[in-house]
């Protein structure tokens, strides 16, 4: 009985201790996405938005600006080409709006070009673009926004 009882009063105090670190926990380490602001009425002119102008990205080939980000989605306008990867954790949409070539979408070459929207579910191996005019300029949408570690290249 005195097993019983103890074993209830540890169970308890972990509980208890859990509830009190759990929101300390969550300032001292890292966030699995950024910490968002309220959206702000915005309107963008993404077709005058030159590739050269987009900020560079750890990826020589490709540059990338966030314009929306909330807790549920991100949005940017991305310009360049990624090696063949896919997300464990994003679904992801582009929607083209400049440039044409193909793209992998899963097991197979698909041509694109303005105007198209491609929907690339989570765990879908994309990209490896072959440009015939461009760069290829599209908009991002990603489902939930993408972690850190979220990308896996596939050879």
């Amino acid at each position: 009985m005195r097993r019983s009882v103890v074993m209830s009063v540890a169970i308890a105090a972990a509980f208890v201790a859990g509830l009190t670190v759990s929101p300390v926990a969550q300032h001292l380490l890292p966030a699995a996405h950024a910490e968002t602001a309220p959206l702000v009425a915005g309107v963008y002119d993404l077709i005058g938005v030159a590739s050269a102008d987009l900020p560079a990205t750890p990826n020589p080939d490709m540059r990338s600006k966030p314009l929306v980000v909330t807790d549920n989605a991100t949005i940017a306008i991305q310009a360049g080409n990624a090696p063949k990867h896919f997300h464990a954790k994003s679904d992801e949409i582009q929607y083209i709006i400049e440039g044409t070539g193909q793209m992998w979408l899963g097991n197979e070459r698909r041509d694109i070009k303005p105007g198209m929207l491609i929907v690339i579910p989570k765990g879908t191996a994309h990209s490896g673009t072959i440009v015939t005019s461009g760069p290829i300029k599209a908009i991002a949408i990603k489902i939930p926004p993408q972690t850190n570690g979220d990308v896996v290249v596939v050879q």
